[in-house]
């Protein structure tokens, strides 16, 4: 998603007067969003004709918009069914709440840190649609403000563990300032009837100076010892680890304006960090290589993208950055005309480029590959002439959804379907289409020839894959991720995570018609996970010496726990439940990350 430029004082709660939100409006950007078509003579008259409206009239023009949205839109919640309540939000709570209730033993050699898990957690009671002249516009399950649930492993001198619990909401620009007016002013502006999400675009945009929230709800990440929240639609949030309170935006000493990956990669030979942004308007996407020091944006270029991808992640090896171009769409022009702002393209081109670390869009070199879904990736590595690119790859995109107007329940539904087929030649087909299995493709830089495989088979589908974060960009033995139970899921129109899994990528199966040997960690019935990430044994030897930790909750008994597996003992039971002291909805991504003082 795309940002634009806005001043953002925000009023206490306690006021008794409305707060005000002063915009500062960049107009060229906000012409050349919504006026795709317009003669330059045009465009230039029209910018010239903003600049010299003064302030006064401006701020009231912003009050009148204000005071029309308040009067021709309703807001109505979306409904959860009973199979969908642990998506519900839930309050902060007060402090630091010390946690006692533990099944079995934390290791000795387990580090101090805190695992903290980000997703979304919409403010007032749920995901909200507006309804008006225009239509309808939804929240998505994307959306929703960020929260971070943290848990803190603290070993003391006298050789006692102490064990922690906080959530807190990631306090955003936007976030403040609904918090403060005690109800939602931004308008639903991904799914919905075209003029209704057109509308809500614009009307943020001219109420607010950016047409969608600054959620912070997908992950965290550490750099040079500071640590930040992210959501791709805008810059990272700085956040104090040991409080979780949000320091302020990171947009890298003025150095990067816009959106920013949630999957930042670092890299390990020079703990450089490499991002990117993509934007509705061009350029498409930019990347940046940021020092190790996190003080100067050593490279940033415009990659020369087409169209606007909505990427999700990025890939590193030792020289080269890695880039997925595929047809998961952002369109203005599609929404003027009738269709969706993001969409899923089946008949839409991809390509993989593989780009020199200070490359630019001349020096990249695409491949073309399959058309696909893969939001995540789980490794890349050089091989010889080989880059190797290891992915989540499913034949359709669970973002952002049906076409408006079609049963969401019966679209997701069908799309969770446990496939039992590996033909992926039906790219129509709903059932299954989210089935997502680990994939390998192998690029040649020299001759330019592709080769890609499945990796594993269709016992069931896996997302959110994790590994050694010391193997990034090098050759890997081991992954993980977590399953979903395609059962769980269709009946309730919602990914569930029924348990977790160890990717062998060294290890043949016993079943010779798979590529590799994969390794099943089960949960008991209707008990689901998010988060999962891997803690690495700082004194181990072996990439796999480490455990992983996740997010887990028992949907029978409403109970929320952090499990820790033993990843050499995959299989066998946690090694501890941590029983937490309130639920945790299910959630998106987690880290581990040392306890370090911010300064």
């Amino acid at each position: 998603m795309y940002t634009c430029n806005y001043s953002f004082p925000v009023c206490s709660s306690s006021s008794s007067q409305r707060p005000s939100l002063p915009v500062k409006y960049d107009f060229s950007s906000f012409i050349g969003t919504f006026l795709p078509f317009p003669s330059k003579p045009l465009l230039r008259k029209l910018k010239k004709i903003l600049t010299g409206v003064p302030e006064t009239i401006k701020k009231n023009a912003v009050e009148l918009i204000d005071a029309f949205v308040d009067l021709a839109f309703d807001f109505v919640d979306q409904p959860l069914l009973p199979s969908q309540t642990n998506f519900a939000p839930v309050e902060e709570l007060e402090g630091c709440i010390h946690v006692a209730d533990i099944e079995g033993i934390i290791p000795d050699d387990f580090p101090d840190g805190v695992y903290i898990r980000n997703g979304p957690n919409p403010l007032f009671g749920g995901y909200k649609s507006a309804i008006s002249m225009f239509g309808k516009s939804s929240h998505t399950w994307i959306e929703g403000e960020g929260m971070l649930h943290a848990i803190y492993f603290n070993k003391l001198s006298s050789g006692t563990r102490t064990i922690s619990y906080k959530n807190r909401y990631v306090q955003s620009d936007t976030f403040k300032y609904e918090i403060a007016r005690r109800k939602p002013a931004f308008l639903p502006a991904i799914e919905g009837d075209s003029p209704a999400v057109f509308s809500a675009l614009m009307l943020n945009l001219l109420r607010f100076g950016t047409v969608d929230k600054f959620l912070s709800n997908t992950n965290v990440f550490e750099h040079s010892g500071r640590f930040y929240a992210i959501a791709e639609n805008h810059a990272p949030q700085e956040i104090d680890i040991k409080t979780l309170e949000t320091i302020g935006k990171w947009d890298l000493h003025g150095a990067w304006d816009g959106p920013f990956t949630s999957h930042p990669k670092k890299v390990l030979s020079t703990g450089e960090l490499v991002v990117f942004g993509v934007s509705a308007q061009r350029p498409h996407m930019k990347l940046g290589v940021l020092s190790a020091d996190g003080r100067k944006m050593k490279h940033q270029v415009d990659l020369g993208l087409k169209r606007c991808t909505l990427c999700h992640d990025i890939g590193v090896t030792e020289s080269y950055n890695v880039i997925m171009d595929f047809p998961l769409t952002i369109d203005m022009n599609r929404l003027m005309t009738g269709g969706p702002l993001i969409r899923y393209e089946t008949e839409g081109y991809a390509r993989i480029g593989v780009m020199p670390r200070y490359g630019d869009a001349k020096s990249i070199r695409w491949f073309e590959v399959e058309a696909c879904a893969a939001l995540h990736m789980i490794n890349c590595f050089e091989d010889g002439d080989e880059i190797v690119v290891m992915a989540c790859r499913a034949r359709g995109s669970i973002i952002p959804g049906p076409e408006f107007g079609s049963n969401k329940f019966e679209w997701f539904s069908r799309g969770f379907k446990h496939i039992r087929s590996v033909d992926t030649s039906q790219k129509d087909l709903q059932d299954g289409a989210f089935f997502s299995r680990v994939y390998e493709w192998r690029l040649n830089i020299e001759s330019g020839e592709v080769k890609g495989r499945y990796l594993t088979g269709t016992e069931f589908s896996m997302e959110f894959p994790v590994i050694n974060e010391k193997f990034t960009g090098v050759k890997n033995k081991y992954g993980y991720t977590q399953v979903v139970d395609s059962t769980a899921s269709s009946n309730s129109g919602m990914a569930k995570y029924g348990g977790l899994a160890k990717l062998y990528f060294e290890d043949k199966a016993f079943d010779l018609s798979l590529s590799m040997k994969v390794e099943r960690h089960k949960f008991q019935e209707n008990t689901f996970c998010s988060g999962a990430t891997f803690v690495p044994n700082s004194v181990g030897v072996e990439e796999d010496d480490g455990w992983i930790i996740a997010f887990v909750h028992d949907e029978r008994t409403n109970i929320s726990q952090v499990y820790v597996i033993d990843a050499k003992k995959f299989a066998s039971e946690p090694i501890a439940k941590i029983t937490l002291p309130s639920r945790v909805p299910y959630g998106f991504h987690g880290a581990f990350l040392a306890l370090c003082s911010q300064g």
